[in-house]
This record gives C-alpha cells, structure tokens and sequence, in this order.
C-alpha cells in the first residue's frame, strides 16, 4: 500500500537482461586437392604440394643467318694458328663498319672484324687516303675475284694468308754504352697480325702501279700468293727477310 514504509537493509535489485555469447566464426569448406597425375605418386600427408607457377610460352624467333656483304658465311671460318685467335675477330657481320667504335679503347682494334681491319689497311696511300667506300668496294671485288680462282671462301683465304704472312721474329737494337747492337726477340700476338696486314695491302698497292690489272686483281693475287706460301707475294718475301735477319741477330 502507498505510504508504508520498506524496512531498513533491504534493497531493490533490479535485473539485468541476459546478453547472448557471439556466434563462433565457421570454417569455410576447403575443396579436396585435386588428384595427382598419372605416373606420380600422391604427396604424403601433412605436406602440402608445391604449386608452380605457370610458364608463359615464347615464340621462338628464327634466327637470320649474317653473311658478310650478304654473301659468304663467316661462321665456318676457322683460325689455326693459336697465337692469332685471340686477336683476329671473325665475329658475323653484314657490313663490316663500325664507324671508329673502338678506336678509343685500349686493344680495341681486336674487337673489329678482320675484314674491316682489311678495309681499313687499304687507306694509307694518297690512292685510298680518306676514301672508306672506294677500300670497301675494292676489297670486296677482291673477295669475288678469290672465290673464283681458288672455288673456297674467300675469308677463309684470306686467313690463311695472315697466318702465313705473320712474321715470328724481329730484331731491335740494344746500346751498351755508344754502340748500338741488334738483338732477336720474339713479335707479341697482336703485333704479328699488324705487320702481316699492312704488308699485304701495300704490297697490293704498289703491284698496281704502272700495271694494267685494277687493284682488286692485285690484292686478290697478293692474298692467293699470301695464303700458299709462295715467295712472289710481298709481304711472304718481307717476313722471310725479317725472321733471316733475325736469326743472324740471335
């Protein structure tokens, strides 16, 4: 009833609503692996199989074979003298004409192609001074005169005739004290193909002058004479006198 009073130490307690616990996350279902393929065998369990990415597929490019002056192949050109291999580039080029890319370079002149090195020997008389596309097109004539006397690759001749023209000794002078006395050594590697290049291409020069052949015969006869051996070439007569000179030097 309104107006009595509640006894003293009792209080009223009021109810909390009960709060429900939240729901525990479910797993999702994993899909079972797929199975192995035929010939292998199941992985073991507890191990989880490595999946590999895939690998894209490339076209395969066919390769454009390089033949130099679009004519003769290079690749089959081999050097046999072991001391020259290193400093004679038979790499494949097309035209071969780099344009002074490795002038700069310390033994940078070992990179060019030999034919470009041919080309570049040619320039040293006031005939060639300066004038790339007339050596270019005379050592390419050369090349076509060679293939038709000697039915081989003409690089190949060439080569030959390199290896044949490369001297092995020099002679060099000594002073002990006023008097100078001359002494054999032996030519470095890059040196030897130095000498033999430059005396082939100026002794096809001056076996052009006041002579009926145009120069492309002349050189073509320089590297065939060159390539066998033979004492008619110049530069084959310019190494024996060296190496005999030498020996009496020794």
């Amino acid at each position: 009833m309104e107006g009595e009073e509640k006894p003293a130490g009792e209080e009223k307690v009021e109810e909390t609503p009960e709060v429900p616990p939240p729901p525990e996350p479910q797993e999702e279902p994993t899909s079972p692996p797929p199975p192995p393929p035929e010939g292998e065998a199941p992985p073991p369990e507890g191990e989880a199989k490595e999946v590999k990415p895939k690998e894209k597929k490339v076209k395969k490019k066919l390769p454009m074979k390089m033949l130099i002056f679009d004519r003769w192949d290079i690749s089959e050109v081999v050097v046999h003298d072991p001391g020259l291999s290193h400093y004679i580039n038979i790499s494949p080029i097309v035209i071969p004409h780099t344009g002074g890319r490795f002038a700069s370079k310390p033994f940078g002149k070992a990179k060019a192609n030999i034919v470009e090195r041919f080309i570049n020997n040619m320039m040293r008389t006031e005939v060639f001074t300066g004038k790339k596309s007339k050596a270019y097109k005379t050592v390419r004539l050369a090349m076509e005169s060679i293939e038709k006397k000697s039915k081989a690759n003409p690089i190949q001749v060439m080569i030959d005739a390199l290896e044949k023209a490369a001297p092995r000794e020099e002679v060099t002078r000594l002073k002990y004290g006023g008097i100078s006395v001359p002494k054999a050594v032996d030519i470095a590697p890059s040196r030897r193909l130095d000498v033999a290049l430059r005396n082939i291409c100026q002794g096809a020069v001056q076996a052009s002058f006041k002579n009926v052949k145009p120069i492309q015969e002349c050189l073509a006869d320089e590297i065939l004479a060159a390539a066998k051996g033979d004492m008619s070439s110049s530069a084959i007569s310019k190494k024996e006198e060296m190496e005999r000179v030498a020996s009496s030097a020794r």
